[in-house]
This record gives C-alpha cells, structure tokens and sequence, in this order.
C-alpha cells in the first residue's frame, strides 16, 4: 500500500511539471540582462576634423576613401591623427625621424601627420624621405640637401596607398609645460605634479611700481 502511494506520487508530481513546462510557458525561469547606465554617455570621439581648412577637408575624404576599400590599419590611423587638434599633433623634430628611420630600407617614408621641423643639435642630417602635412622652411630645405625627398599625402596615397614600407611617426604630446601642472595636486603623496604659485613661502607679497 505505501508502495503504490508512492508510485501515484511520483507519477502526478510528473504529470504537473510536464503540464508547466508545456502548457504554462510563462511560469518558465528567464535570465534578466544587466541595466548598464549608457543613456547620456557621450561618444567624444572625434569623427570630423573641427578645422575648415579645405586642403585638410579634402585629405580627410581621400583617406576615409583608402581606410574603407583598402582595409589597411596605416590609413585609419592617419584618417583618426588627421581629425584630431593641434595640441594633440605636436610637431616632429628631424632628429626624431633620424632616430627611427636609422638602419631602415632607402626606400623607408617616415610619415607624420603633423609639422616637421628643424633641430639644431642634429649636425648631419641623413638621406631620408618624408612625408607629413607641413614642413618649416628650415627642415625642407635641410632634407633637400642632403638628397632626401618630402611628400604631401596626396602624393603618399599614389606610392603608398596601403601604407607599405612606412614608419608612422608621432611627436612627444606631454612635452608642453601645460602637462606638467596635470596629476595629482601638488604635495601630496605620489604627487609629480608641477604647483602653480612661484614658491612655497619667504616672499608673501609682490611689490607693484615704484617706491
């Protein structure tokens, strides 16, 4: 008797589960997805240049063009660098490209999207080519002479479209005396930070004019 007590048990408990699991899909358990607060997150990447320099304008449509058909990480990197400000594209020395472009092919094009200027420590400037957005009047003509070639990026896409046989090169961005006030406040622990005021004490106040 309490055998088959059992069994009737079992057999009606079984009955209902298949009757939930078929019949009442709504009692089924469902795994609730995680509410992330992206609602007024800004994406502040930048996807234009803010400057309405034509020439840039046109070098950004040529470079969206080579970073969509030819699917080369170089151009979407100089496509990104072409849109960024000019804090943020700081100027190339020619000791810079001298450094990275040492022991590389003649046929190496050291590629900056920024300006390219003169350095008077660097006495002997090697035969290099260069292609950047600008070059200052002392740098073209030191390259030049020592028979390298420079480039505009116009002309870089026609030789190098897919970015072959490049060195990118980017210039220092924390080198700006504005950076070394960022961090930490200054005087706290860890802190690297440059203060503001001129000195921590002795002279308190500043004489104006004359006495």
């Amino acid at each position: 008797k309490p055998i088959a007590q059992r069994c009737l048990f079992l057999l009606f408990t079984c009955v209902s589960l298949l009757h939930r699991l078929f019949y009442l899909p709504s009692l089924s358990v469902s795994i609730m997805g995680i509410d992330l607060d992206n609602k007024h997150r800004k994406n502040t990447n930048r996807k234009a240049p803010k400057s309405k320099d034509v020439y840039l304008l046109l070098l950004v449509k040529l470079y969206s063009f080579l970073a969509r058909r030819t699917g080369a990480a170089f151009n979407k990197v100089v496509l990104k660098r072409l849109f960024q400000s000019k804090v943020n594209r700081p100027p190339v020395s020619l000791s810079r490209i001298a450094k990275y472009t040492k022991g590389k092919n003649e046929n190496t094009i050291a590629v900056a999207v920024a300006t390219i200027v003169d350095d008077n420590r660097l006495l002997d400037v090697p035969k290099v080519k260069v292609a950047a957005l600008r070059f200052t009047e002392k740098a073209r003509a030191r390259i030049l002479a020592a028979g390298g070639e420079v480039y505009t990026f116009d002309q870089l896409a026609q030789i190098r479209p897919t970015g072959a046989n490049t060195v990118l090169l980017k210039g220092p961005v924390n080198s700006r005396e504005a950076t070394t006030h960022f961090g930490k406040a200054p005087g706290t622990p860890g802190s690297s930070a440059k203060p503001y005021v001129r000195s921590k004490g002795g002279v308190k106040f500043e004489r104006r004019g004359r006495k």
